[in-house]
């Protein structure tokens, strides 16, 4: 199974996460969808999955910093374009375990996950 972890480099729950993961040996690849973007057809599969109100992150200071206009009629065709245009709005990590998606970090959750 090909692990992948998203999210932004030197956010501390990716941090959290990463360590995790590199304690028990879970070999995985990281994707900085900072800097290498992320494509619609991931975003739209972890939203089919987990819903738009999870993937969004609302409360971090990319969104917050967005004028009430774009904060108002959320809707998941919105909320996906407020994504792509800037991925620092979606929750991170997003792990990837090829047949689903963990989106944030649980060290309990990702126990479960991954045995």
């Amino acid at each position: 199974m090909t692990i992948t972890i998203y999210g932004i480099k030197n956010c501390d729950t990716m941090k959290k996460a990463r360590n995790w993961l590199e304690a028990r040996g879970v070999a995985h690849a990281f994707h900085d969808y900072k800097a290498s973007g992320i494509d619609r057809a991931s975003l739209m599969r972890w939203v089919d999955e987990h819903g738009w109100e999870t993937v969004l992150n609302r409360s971090g200071t990319t969104f917050r910093a967005l004028p009430d206009a774009d904060k108002q009629g959320l809707d998941a065709g919105k909320a996906i374009a407020l994504m792509l245009a800037q991925p620092s709005m979606i929750k991170r990590p997003v792990l990837d375990l090829g047949g689903k998606t963990l989106v944030g970090f649980k060290p309990e959750v990702y126990a479960d996950a991954l045995g």
